[in-house]
């Protein structure tokens, strides 16, 4: 019974930790705020699909089966492909984080109540660093073996606020801001 309270705790606690690293990749400024709206069409979620096939399966169990594989090997494996996971989801947060600003700005620029954009902005938001937090912890887990990272969710959120973003943007969004 002990054993079970203590694993429940660590599990929270670890789920609490990822909730708090998602919530500060995304409110984090790391990118410069563009000055017109060009960005937003060209922001795609194509750049960051290498993420949905970097911690795959696949190519440990076929480097397992070669000569001269060892346990260190993996331990290597699985730290440098966390290390660059870590990286696209540092840009990930970033682009997000634009995103979240232009829908601000938009808020702000219209002449009228836009309380469907600040629904779309905390619901999105939300979704998203939910989903960051949770890829986080789950990235932990996989750099020791355990379980798997799928980032498929984390990314359809992204687009989706894209999406969202792209169908309320005017033309002339950002000049003169």
């Amino acid at each position: 019974m002990e054993l079970t309270v203590a694993v429940s705790i660590l599990i929270c606690l670890a789920l609490g930790c990822g909730l708090v690293q998602g919530v500060r990749g995304v409110t984090s400024a790391g990118a410069a705020f563009p000055e017109t709206a060009d960005w937003i069409e060209e922001l795609s979620v194509e750049r960051y699909h290498p993420m949905l096939r970097l911690l795959n399966e696949d190519e440990l169990a076929f480097l397992r089966s070669q000569p001269g594989f060892t346990p260190q090997l993996a331990s290597q494996y699985r730290r440098q492909r966390c290390q660059i996971f870590r990286g696209y989801l540092g840009c990930l947060g970033g682009d997000f984080h634009r995103l979240v600003m232009a829908v601000q700005v938009l808020m702000l620029q219209a002449g009228a109540d836009r309380s469907d954009l600040a629904s779309l902005l905390v619901r999105n938001w939300l979704a998203f660093a939910g989903a960051m937090g949770l890829a986080r912890v789950r990235l932990v887990l996989y750099r020791f073996g355990i379980g798997r990272v799928n980032a498929a969710g984390l990314l359809s959120q992204f687009d989706g606020m894209r999406l969202a973003l792209c169908a309320r943007v005017p033309s002339a969004m950002f000049v003169g801001a």
